[in-house]
């Protein structure tokens, strides 16, 4: 199997930091493991799905690591949905992080040994349009807040977390309502004034607010959480911090399902997020496709522990 490390130099703080930081590393463990490797920086947006796929096609077997960001691995699973003889592998660079939460801690996935040791899980995935999350998708205020934090982040010194306290407060002001037709896969339709539709396969968005908390990444369904915009203003600010610690489903506001697909009308264009990736529309359907993936889960992680127990 040939490694393939896709690094987005500009992870995090930008400035090639990234590459310099995880270059020694791969070096040290590819002579460690014996490895057959390559080091890919990239250098535009897009080439982490360009690359991918060109490994997928050459069908040989191959693990690829998305050293970066959720942008990065946005762009590697991307590349390598359809394609049997790839395994996907995170290093964490970026400044948000979210998906390797799910697993256990951002510092898990740092320590390359673990992965190269790790373990291969098979995962469900979300398609969206042309688009496959690994992690989540939405539509409403926080994909609103995702669109902003985007630009927010890109101001030195500002953190995912920050960004999205920043974009919080932007879309809280100005996108607080939001006129969503939701079509679940049993044809039940309910038309509601919402503040957002989470659409989650995994936990965590947002620089580590837990939106799904009890999604399984394997289980075949989507967790949906739909939250009314019945709240004021002031009061769903107070309430941040109650949905960052994932203790929002019991809200009399929220409505709750396990799905394999629903759809999303609005009237007038919103945003919708994938993995972080925004665009606006009239018109969603987010499909589960099952086991579609296969991720490495670094040795001794959390997520590792609990299935053994």
């Amino acid at each position: 199997m040939k490694h393939y490390f896709i690094v987005n130099p500009q992870a995090g703080q930008g400035k090639n930091l990234a590459l310099d930081y995880i270059k020694p590393e791969i070096e040290r463990v590819a002579a460690k493991y014996n490895l057959d490797y390559e080091i890919m920086p990239t250098t535009k947006r897009g080439d982490g799905i360009e690359w991918t796929k060109k490994i997928g096609e050459s069908g040989e077997e191959a693990r690829v690591y998305a050293c970066g960001g959720d942008g990065t691995l946005y762009e590697v699973v991307n590349g390598a949905y359809g394609y049997k003889n790839i395994e996907v592998a995170v290093v964490p660079l970026g400044s948000g992080n979210d998906f390797v939460r799910y697993f256990g801690t951002k510092e898990d996935f740092l320590k390359l040994d673990d992965i190269i040791e790790g373990t291969v899980v098979e995962m469900d995935l979300i398609k969206c349009g042309d688009e496959i999350a690994i992690n989540q998708c939405s539509m409403g205020m926080d994909a609103e807040v995702c669109a902003m934090q985007g630009k927010i982040k890109k101001f030195p010194l500002v953190t995912g977390e920050g960004a999205y306290y920043i974009g919080c407060l932007y879309a809280i002001i100005k996108k607080f309502k939001n006129r969503f037709t939701v079509t679940y896969d049993n044809g039940e339709t309910v038309t509601k004034d919402a503040l957002f539709c989470f659409v989650g396969n995994a936990s965590y968005y947002g620089g580590g607010f837990r939106a799904a908390p009890e999604a399984i990444i394997d289980d075949g369904l989507l967790d949906v959480i739909l939250v009314e915009s019945a709240f004021s203003r002031l009061k769903l600010a107070s309430l941040l911090n109650v949905y960052k610690r994932g203790e929002h489903l019991g809200w009399k506001e929220t409505t709750f399902k396990r799905v394999k697909k629903l759809k999303i009308h609005t009237e007038t264009p919103a945003a919708v997020n994938v993995d972080g990736e925004c665009q606006f529309v009239t018109d969603a359907e987010f499909e589960l496709l099952e086991k579609a993936i296969k991720f490495v889960a670094p040795k001794g992680c959390e997520y590792l522990t609990k299935k053994a127990q």
